[in-house]
């Protein structure tokens, strides 16, 4: 059996500083609407019927990431997924909940029946 190497700590902290950029609802439903393609910052504002000043908070974050580029076109700033992957990523995780979710589900279903015999 293999032992796994040690990983530096810089490593370690910019992979929990990745994934903590994840960690925030607002982020993960910019996200999901920045999927489709390039959204300017007005157009998230309003369907996430938050302030400007929020999401451009949650937009410099996940830029400073790598997650996402920006282009400014006049006064407008639009933002767009650079890394694609971050959607497999998401993807992974949200199958891994649908699968335990499913699992609770047939708990439940069979505690009742057992209780109906």
């Amino acid at each position: 059996m293999k032992t796994a190497k040690p990983v530096p700590q810089e490593v370690v902290q910019q992979v929990a500083d990745y994934f903590s950029v994840l960690g925030e609802p607002m982020r993960l439903r910019i996200l999901n609407l920045l999927r489709d393609g390039e959204k300017c910052v007005q157009d998230l504002v309003e369907a996430t019927d938050t302030s400007q000043a929020n999401v451009s908070k949650h937009l410099k974050v996940m830029l400073q990431a790598g997650i996402l580029t920006r282009r400014t076109k006049g006064t407008l700033a639009y933002y767009c997924v650079e890394d694609e992957l971050i959607f497999e990523l998401c993807n992974l995780v949200c199958d891994r909940l649908a699968s335990r979710i499913e699992q609770q589900a047939r708990h439940f279903r069979d505690f009742t029946l057992a209780s109906k015999q």
